[in-house]
């Protein structure tokens, strides 16, 4: 795995000890229908519908979405099983984008 990848999630955990993210469907779906998400991942090896869903969802409200990480390294950087995450500070989300868009 690329550095700025492992960096993302390192940050990602972070930002979990920090209670800066919102885990799980619902929670992060109402987060992105009220402009309070400021960065979402989605694992990569979601479910169809799900894909379709936040894909749609994020670019409606103009959310940043990452799909790079499969779901066992999402739950491994925040320590819970999640499918779905979003970022709630826009300081973290800032440098998520930083990190992912480097070469």
């Amino acid at each position: 795995m690329k550095n700025n990848q492992q960096s993302v999630l390192n940050l990602l955990g972070l930002a979990r000890r920090a209670k800066q993210i919102q885990s799980g469907e619902g929670g992060v779906l109402k987060l992105i229908q009220t402009g309070k998400a400021q960065f979402v991942f989605l694992a990569q090896d979601a479910g169809s519908a799900t894909l379709k869903k936040f894909t749609d969802k994020c670019t409606f409200y103009k959310v940043p979405l990452c799909t790079l990480f499969t779901k066992e390294q999402l739950s491994q950087a925040i320590g819970q099983s999640r499918t779905v995450i979003c970022v709630t500070q826009s300081g973290f989300a800032r440098k998520f984008e930083e990190l992912l868009t480097m070469n």
